[in-house]
């Protein structure tokens, strides 16, 4: 199991937003690409970016700074946040991104979902976000009346093996996952899925790996590295203990 550091980039800097909330964003860095540094230094072996600009928009808007970011630095990364198209799919891929996150548009637009999963196959992942116990989208501002098992449970129907659940309740809030929750999508889950939401400390990271989960591939975490609940170094070896 994998910790990604979580760099989400919204008019050029580096920010952590509460629950999904644009109104409640914490800037951390100026430079997405110095955010991206400190956590590879720091022993970062995947990163998980977003683009918060391209999610409202629908359209990538800050592709140049993943291009900065996977030039200079020598980690994969994943792209999500307004990739609704395919020639936006492609630009990312184009910009660097390892794999990308398709979250709206796999829920609005099965045709696309089945092309991007047809031409580039483990490099697309399904982002499910889910407030209130229903699927979010749309950067946030629109819940659809489905729950986040039923929607992987028809995302893999439709070919999906990787997904990327995340708690937008819980999200920025450092007060944990709710394991019960993660056991319950695990089960749903036929491939692989990355966990986001919520994550404080290194007991929240513990609590993870002591559901040995083998489905769970991965952690994200934003606010609590940067606030130094925990280090990324530390932050791995207590996921590494999983296997």
């Amino acid at each position: 199991m994998i910790l990604l550091p979580a760099v989400d980039i919204r008019d050029g800097k580096a920010v952590r937003l509460r629950q999904g909330d644009f109104d409640q964003e914490t800037v951390y860095s100026e430079d997405p690409l110095e955010a991206a540094r400190s956590f590879v230094e720091a022993g970062a072996r995947f990163l998980h970016v977003v683009d918060l600009d391209g999610a409202l928009e629908g359209e990538p808007v800050n592709l140049h700074h993943v291009e900065r970011i996977t030039r200079e630095l020598s980690v994969p990364v994943e792209l999500g946040g307004g990739l609704r198209s395919f020639a936006s799919i492609r630009r990312a891929l184009s910009a660097g991104a390892d794999r990308v996150v398709l979250g709206t548009a796999a829920f609005t637009d099965p045709d696309l979902l089945d092309e991007a999963l047809g031409a580039f196959t483990s490099r697309i992942l399904v982002g499910v976000d889910v407030r209130g116990g229903a699927v979010s989208v749309a950067g946030w501002t629109r819940e659809m009346q489905l729950r986040g098992e039923d929607a992987i449970r028809r995302m893999q129907q439709r070919g999906a093996t990787r997904f990327v659940y995340t708690n937008v309740d819980r999200d920025g809030m450092l007060e944990g996952p709710d394991l019960e929750e993660i056991e319950r999508i695990s089960h749903a889950v036929r491939g692989r899925f990355l966990y986001s939401g919520g994550i404080g400390s290194l007991d929240d990271l513990k609590a993870l790996a002591g559901l040995r989960l083998l489905n769970l591939a991965g952690v994200i975490s934003g606010k609590a590295l940067y606030e130094g609940r925990f280090g990324v170094r530390e932050g791995q070896a207590v996921l590494d203990r999983r296997d």
